[in-house]
């Protein structure tokens, strides 16, 4: 590798987020004198694509697009013709043609498995290797439970089994699916495998560089967005989700999945992604975001995970989640590492304005973790007052006093910055963004009800008190026992509730109906009724 290259990519790091006349200028001569480079395999390399994919995402105008375009065209070509087809690469991982090993959960491997643009292979077990015996005893069909008798070690029983090495993976992931109507159960006995995946793309759209939403025209961006009226925005009334059409729904759906799984990542949305709630909002200055929930199995007792990617200029930049309940939602963001450093203030209100529309959300909440609890970088980069900037506040009152004193402080001397102290002391505190009027009630507050009922009515019997409050439930609205096994789950998580909050009129007896049908197939029907039920509480 030539000096000149590495001069070149560190030229281009320190200019490509910039959107000033100069910054563009330099951006456009380093992009002009790299293309000539010959491309070798190496941490320069992995540097040179961060580079790209952020200006893929962020372009100046349509030549410097073509100019980026172009480089991740040669590098995938370069990478296609000089990957070993069982080697891997840590440092480029999420290059085209790149191995990964990896470890994921049970359904993400099964999607993974049968995906069309790459090959998946079983690369061992993360620590010691776990007693296939007991495991399988459990899933193995009854003629065959007597080869986990024999003594024989893991290799010796899967040969037994006729389990060819190729297929050591898909028999695993294949048995564990038996499990599939106790997902918690599975869960826990494929996580406790350790299994390590290798993951090869065989085609260039498993890549972080071509993975992109389809959209309908591009967004140039000539300078930063740094200032703009966070609130306005968040206000500003959505347009109508993308018609994706079922076609459009399973590339959205495969987007969103791919960009986790190429940087080694999942998140419970993602991985159990109900394609029935999946929207696409397209915004303002090349923004989109995706919203979803998860499938019935899945989902919690009364809030909604619901999970989000953010993309700009079609390329995914952004992914996290929301734990809705009712008018209020804790949320979590993260900017790929590629893409940090561009306008992440405008795009967390963007997708705030999207929660706080299609659910109603009028107070968020955001984790300590999000801004340094067990998090150094979260101090180091002063993460609490990125939040602090567009709105959000400590819960805790004495925290929210000291936080505006500090402020005051700031502003009064140019350079001024907080101690890693201050900043830490900040994390006792969740911080919030209140749109008016007291905090909504949290989640707790019905569970613990649920919890206090069932121990003092039924003396913590909870088979007996889930059975008594389904029949009083059923009788008190009408209901038949529903004949789908999702229905019967929420029913009886709402029989519960409507005992523990004693709930009785005939209004609020129809809201809690609506949620039991809707709360597994239709998560903003579902939102709806819980809001109008939990309004209709605080109002009494």
């Amino acid at each position: 590798m030539t000096a000149t290259f590495k001069v070149l990519i560190a030229r281009l790091q320190k200019v490509h987020g910039c959107f000033d006349r100069e910054a563009i200028a330099e951006t456009r001569e380093c992009l002009h004198q790299l293309r000539t480079v010959a491309l070798r395999r190496s941490a320069p390399l992995a540097a040179y694509h961060a580079c790209l994919l952020f200006l893929c995402a962020h372009p100046t105008d349509a030549a410097m697009l073509a100019q980026v375009e172009s480089e991740l065209r040669r590098i995938a070509s370069f990478m296609r013709r000089h990957t070993r087809p069982h080697g891997t690469a840590t440092d480029l991982v999420g290059l085209p043609y790149v191995k990964a090993v990896v470890q994921f959960s049970h359904d993400c491997l099964r999607w993974l498995l049968r995906h069309p643009h790459c090959r998946v292979t079983f690369e061992g077990y993360h620590g010691s290797a776990p007693d296939l015996n007991a495991l399988l005893r459990a899933t193995l069909p009854a003629l065959e439970q007597a080869e986990t008798n024999a003594g024989y070690t893991n290799d010796e029983l899967l040969d037994a089994l006729g389990v060819k090495s190729a297929r050591r993976l898909d028999f695993l992931v294949a048995e564990l699916s038996r499990l599939d109507h106790t997902p918690q159960v599975k869960d826990h006995l494929f996580d406790a495998l350790g299994v390590m995946a290798g993951v090869t793309p065989t085609h260039v759209a498993f890549s972080l560089a071509f993975n992109r939403l389809p959209i309908r025209e591009l967004t140039f961006l000539t300078e930063r967005l740094t200032s703009f009226d966070a609130l306005a925005l968040m206000n500003r009334a959505l347009p109508r989700a993308r018609r994706l059409g079922a076609t459009g729904n399973d590339e959205a759906n495969r987007v969103i999945r791919n960009a986790m799984a190429l940087t080694a990542r999942e998140t419970d949305p993602a991985t159990y992604l109900d394609a029935r709630s999946l929207q696409v909002f397209d915004l303002e200055r090349g923004v989109s975001v995706a919203i979803f929930g998860m499938t019935p199995e899945r989902q919690l007792a009364l809030e909604s995970y619901v999970g989000f990617t953010v993309f700009r200029n079609g390329v995914p930049v952004a992914y996290g989640g929301a734990w809705v309940f009712g008018e209020r939602a804790d949320f979590g963001m993260n900017v790929f590492d590629s893409y940090r450093g561009g306008e992440s203030g405008y795009l967390m209100c963007q997708l705030l304005r999207v929660y706080r529309q299609a659910f109603g959300i009028r107070y968020f909440e955001v984790d300590a973790s999000q801004f340094g609890l067990g998090n150094p970088e979260g101090i180091d980069t002063g993460a609490f007052w990125f939040y602090y900037k567009y709105g959000f506040r400590p819960v805790d009152r004495e925290l929210a006093r000291i936080a505006r004193a500090e402020k005051q402080r700031l502003n009064a001397t140019a350079g001024a910055r907080s101690t890693r102290a201050v900043l830490t002391r900040f994390t006792g505190s969740s911080l919030a963004l209140n749109f008016g009027g007291r905090a909504p009630a949290p989640l707790y507050d019905v569970t613990a009800r649920v919890t206090r009922m069932v121990s003092q009515a039924y003396r913590g019997n909870r088979p007996s008190a889930e059975q008594d409050c389904v029949t009083r439930f059923l009788a008190a609205t009408r209901m038949r026992w529903p004949g789908d096994r999702h229905q019967r789950v929420s029913l009886a998580e709402f029989a519960l509730v409507a005992r523990s909050l004693r709930v009785t009129d005939a209004a609020s007896l129809r809201l809690l109906r609506d949620m039991q049908r809707t709360k597994p197939v239709d998560v903003y029907r579902y939102q709806r009724a819980l809001t109008a039920l939990l309004q209709r509480r605080r109002a009494r």
